[in-house]
């Protein structure tokens, strides 16, 4: 089975609709959000309608969760809050009610999807080192498993050999078949961080054991363009451009 996995959208329609062209041109059964469909960008809604007219199987970020009420938004930056307060107040219910729908983690046929981590996934803690990863890696049921979050595209991988031992990718380009356990974070499709501007997404084929990320060249101008129409604080537009 071939699964496409999306990082953190964060409201960005030109890079959502960039990277669904491109899966459209692969055999792909089944396509999975790790979460933070909303926050930032202009567009939550498009967003959140491309998803679901796809039969996306979609799991709860920690600005999905605040745009719902669920999530104090005052651990955020002044820049994420503004975003969020945004989008709650422009968001119908129908879309409100959806995101409060989403789950917290999801596990399917070949993998485990969560946001931040699978331990206590509600925390939405961040994932950037092998340290930070054991906790999930223990309790991972599935040989991968795929978060978001950081916005920062690294595999984590639990070694056969030395077996116990945790080492890290920073290229997805992994074969599952030389750890035990791998756990997958796909960045981020809407609002990179990474020094790379480009959007990007990740195929999961499971009968390969492959895991492979393409980035690709979106609309930036576009994107800006929505953040900057919605009043939302340029600098949001600017980091596009950049990838950070």
């Amino acid at each position: 089975m071939r699964y496409a996995i999306l990082g953190d959208i964060h409201s960005n329609l030109s890079a959502l609709t960039r990277v669904l062209e491109d899966i459209s041109t692969q055999s792909v059964d089944c396509l999975v959000s790790v979460g933070d469909v909303v926050g930032y960008g202009g567009s939550p809604s498009e967003c959140i309608e491309l998803l679901r007219s796809h039969k996306a199987v979609v799991v709860k970020g920690n600005h999905d969760a605040a745009c719902v009420g669920e999530l104090n938004e005052a651990t955020f930056n002044r820049y994420a809050r503004e975003a969020v307060h945004w989008t709650r107040n422009v968001l119908p219910k129908a879309d409100l009610d959806w995101l409060r729908s989403l789950p917290l983690q999801v596990t399917l046929e070949h993998c485990q999807v969560a946001h931040g981590s699978l331990n206590e996934p509600e925390a939405f803690e961040y994932i950037r080192t092998t340290r930070d990863a054991d906790p999930s890696l223990e309790l991972m049921t599935s040989p991968v498993a795929f978060v978001g979050h950081t916005h920062m595209p690294i595999a984590l991988m639990r070694l056969l050999e030395p077996a116990g031992a945790t080492a890290y990718a920073p290229q997805l380009d992994v074969d599952l078949r030389e750890s035990d356990r791998c756990l997958v974070n796909v960045g981020s499709v809407g609002q990179p961080r990474d020094e790379d501007h480009r959007t990007g997404w990740v195929l999961f084929d499971s009968e390969a054991q492959s895991v492979r990320m393409t980035r690709l060249e979106y609309d930036i101008e576009a994107a800006a363009k929505q953040i900057r129409d919605a009043n939302l604080p340029r600098m949001l537009a600017d980091r596009l451009y950049l990838g950070v």
